[in-house]
């Protein structure tokens, strides 16, 4: 973070993130005093059930009634002065609170405080981090092998930049590189613990396409950007600890180096990822990304180093040092249309869920599981993940474990918002619902 330039006229946006991974919030008069950063400013119930395409999906609990608060968390603060030709970007993440400076039950932040709180009940924490993979087009550069320098130069200094901005934001970025897809690259940033995990995936999507912007790039996180190309995914990282942050996760004696509460933390997200698939790949487009053959993820299974497999076990190599440290679990299932407040939350609780259960660790799936004989399958307990984002919310609704997580009119308005996003997908073709998704993410 840095101080603002001296502009003459300064605005600072109140962000929110909203059921469908949108930032959207209030600008505000940075230097107005300082009143917004205790009193916030104005926000509408309502405004929690925008569809991707900006309309309010009916039934909500809401309507037009009701009156709320986007109180800033200055910690989150972001001002990132030297953005070629446009004016500093400033914004700052919020909570939504009650007019009686409560927290509102149905903001995506309170959620995971909310999550996290469970798990620190069952004596765990977790660090965390998400790995984005996006595109980048302006129709001059050429495509460059995947992985290769080539790619790499072929976007400087625009990669540079980046990762200088998303350093001023406290990112932390690790890694920005190109990726498998043509004009895919991919960005990750050091985990954390708390509620900053889903923060960071909220700035750095946000910084992203500022710094695109200013280049003249478009840029998309869309799942997929055209029916025959590659999709962005959004992978979840994240390594077990105990309340004095010591890692808990790890066992080298076990298979996969997995110890047992860590197996139990897997297996719940693995008995619960089918309804898990409406919260975490929430859009029409999520299920283009999830086929087989494409390292999307289609099953419930865990892998020790399968990019097949939707829960993957990543061990550290001997340099890393401190192999308990070193071991983390990769949720692959999700992309950037969930919001990563309600992902990670839902990650957690589900977790939380196999660990009070005492659920066994999930046999280790080598390979692609879709090539598993069906009889193979229902003996290592492997069942294919919703194909439809309708029979993703099918699985939701069949789920009254994963229901007792949201405040009732939180559920209601993501199934409503959902289903739509599903009734207008089936009016188009599969070219015209990339570009639609493409446009806005």
């Amino acid at each position: 973070m840095s101080t603002p330039g001296g502009s003459a006229a300064s605005l600072i946006q109140l962000l929110t993130t909203d059921l469908v991974g949108m930032a959207r919030g209030r600008s505000m008069a940075s230097d107005d005093s300082g009143t917004w950063q205790v009193q916030g400013v104005g926000w509408v119930p309502a405004n929690m059930a925008l569809d991707p395409f900006d309309t309010i999906a009916t039934p909500n609990a809401w309507g037009s009634g009701g009156d709320l608060r986007l109180k800033p968390d200055m910690s989150t603060e972001v001002t990132i002065d030297d953005i070629a030709g446009r004016p500093h970007l400033r914004f700052v993440l919020t909570d939504i609170l009650e007019l009686d400076g409560s927290p509102w039950s149905c903001c995506p932040r309170e959620f995971l405080r909310r999550s996290m709180a469970e798990m620190n009940d069952a004596g765990i924490r977790i660090a965390a981090t998400f790995e984005h993979e996006f595109t980048l087009t302006d129709g001059k550069v050429s495509p460059a092998p995947a992985f290769s320098l080539a790619a790499h130069r072929r976007r400087e200094p625009f990669l540079s930049a980046l990762y200088a901005a998303l350093r001023v934001a406290s990112v932390e970025p690790e890694v920005i590189r190109p990726d498998y897809g043509p004009h895919q690259f991919a960005v990750s940033a050091t985990a954390v613990r708390g509620v900053a995990a889903a923060d960071r995936a909220v700035i750095t999507r946000e910084v992203t396409r500022e710094l695109a912007e200013s280049f003249g790039y478009g840029v998309s996180f869309s799942p997929k950007s055209r029916p025959d190309g590659v999709g962005n995914g959004v992978r979840i990282h994240f390594n077990l600890r105990d309340a004095a942050n010591l890692p808990v996760g790890y066992d080298a004696t076990m298979p996969g180096k997995l110890s047992e509460i860590g197996g139990a933390f897997a297996a719940g997200i693995l008995r619960h990822m089918p309804a898990l698939c409406a919260i975490m790949a929430p859009s029409p487009l999520s299920y283009m990304r999830l086929v087989p053959d494409h390292w999307g993820s289609t099953h419930t299974c865990l892998g020790d180093g399968n990019r097949e497999a939707t829960l993957r076990i990543w061990n550290a190599p001997a340099s890393f040092g401190d192999a308990a440290r070193g071991l983390n679990l990769e949720y692959r299932a999700t992309d950037a249309t969930a919001n990563p407040y309600l992902a990670l939350g839902a990650l957690i609780r589900a977790g939380v869920e196999g660990v009070r259960a005492r659920l066994p660790t999930p046999p280790l799936i080598k390979g692609n599981p879709a090539a598993l004989s069906e009889q193979e399958r229902e003996r290592l307990g492997v069942v294919r993940l919703p194909e439809t984002l309708s029979a993703a919310l099918g699985a939701l609704k069949a789920d009254s474990i994963v229901h007792s997580w949201f405040p009732t009119p939180m559920l209601q308005a993501l199934v409503s918002v959902k289903a739509r996003e599903a009734a207008v997908s089936a009016t188009l073709s599969a070219e015209e619902l990339c570009r639609r998704y493409a446009a806005v993410y």
